[in-house]
């Protein structure tokens, strides 16, 4: 009996002590894994990352994702600057270059890019402009266009067009509308002429009636138009967390290249189940609402050229934002490769 009752202590005691080792543990467990605030749009062209979350890639390297979405590509910097996120991944801007210019950004690697061969961003035109004879974007002189914001990707790519084809951009009315669903109604009620958007929407619109199409921008210029940033006084503090998210990320962006970039011998893009799995995958995200089938369907014919290692243009960088500060929306005196951060990705296109 004596023998038993020690036993008992001794295992009542031991219950006892691991039961109050459990909140320990517990805290441990929680401390392991780094919260980490992420910025993006809804769009095809950040597929890495949803695959790297949908992957777990994330997870692997002890980060729990919190993900918020926005309707622009300028709030996304304006929130990473003030620390309300810790990276945004979007579209550049002259704003996010202005940012910058002043420490408040870095950038550390690439999202998405306009490359020839590639799906890209398509010019629309509005219903009535097609049939007052707008075909062609060499006939944009005396037409408008909306915008998101006055130095968007939007308001970058329109003067790339005009520069193109000979055509002065101040002949061209620009009109800011805050967010891509203004632009998408602006068109489809006649308010404006034209617009450059992405192709899931492009694509939707041309479907539904309420636009026609007259050009894909990937088709007149090559452009690095998003990439991955943070704070200088994150890489200063977090360097460890953000080594570990782009490692994550450009898993992502291997897999999303290899999924969905593939062609076959003749040059032709492959679509079949790995393609059609790595779509539904980003489908998630870019088409909440949507049928899985019809969703993934749409991302496959619209995905962007993703570097398979999130490699940066470091040259076209340099070059929007010499654009932006002819136009007077980036200072003169900015040091432009300031706003780069080239140490956490291997293998940069540089211009030297």
């Amino acid at each position: 009996m004596h023998s038993s009752l020690q036993y008992f202590s001794r295992r009542s005691a031991m219950l006892v002590g691991g039961a109050a080792m459990l909140p320990f543990r517990r805290a441990r467990a929680q401390e392991a894994v780094e919260k980490v605030k992420l910025g993006s749009l809804r769009f095809v062209s950040s597929g890495a990352v949803f695959i790297a979350l949908e992957r777990g890639y994330f997870k692997e390297e002890g980060l729990d994702i919190a993900l918020s979405f926005f309707d622009a590509a300028q709030p996304v910097a304006v929130a990473t600057a003030s620390g309300d996120l810790d990276l945004g991944v979007t579209a550049f801007t002259g704003g996010f270059f202005n940012l910058a210019a002043k420490g408040a950004l870095k950038i550390i690697a690439a999202q998405a890019k306009e490359a020839k061969g590639y799906e890209g961003n398509v010019v629309l035109v509005s219903n009535a402009a097609w049939d007052k004879g707008f075909r062609d974007v060499s006939q944009y002189a005396g037409h408008s266009i909306g915008i998101t914001q006055i130095g968007s990707s939007f308001h970058y790519q329109i003067g790339q067009i005009a520069a193109a084809k000979g055509i002065e951009l101040k002949s061209i009315t620009v009109r800011p509308l805050q967010s891509l669903l203004a632009m998408a109604a602006a068109l489809k009620t006649g308010q404006v002429d034209s617009i450059i958007i992405a192709p899931h929407l492009a694509h939707a619109m041309v479907e539904n009636g309420d636009a026609k199409p007259i050009a894909r921008y990937c088709d007149i210029d090559e452009y690095q138009f998003g990439g991955l940033f943070t704070t200088p006084k994150a890489i200063a503090a977090r360097r460890p967390m953000l080594e570990k998210f782009v490692s994550a990320y450009q898993k992502g962006a291997q897999e999303y290249f290899s999924a969905l970039l593939r062609r076959d011998e003749e040059g032709r893009r492959v679509f079949d189940e790995k393609a059609t799995e790595a779509a539904a995958l980003i489908a998630k995200y870019v088409y909440p609402s949507e049928p899985a089938a019809k969703a993934a369907t749409l991302v496959e014919t619209s995905a962007f050229y993703v570097d398979p290692q999130a490699r940066l243009d470091v040259a076209d960088i340099l070059k929007q934002i010499a654009w932006y500060k002819a136009q007077g929306l980036v200072a003169e005196e900015v040091d432009a490769r300031a706003v780069l951060d080239l140490s956490f990705v291997k293998g940069h296109v540089d211009a030297g």
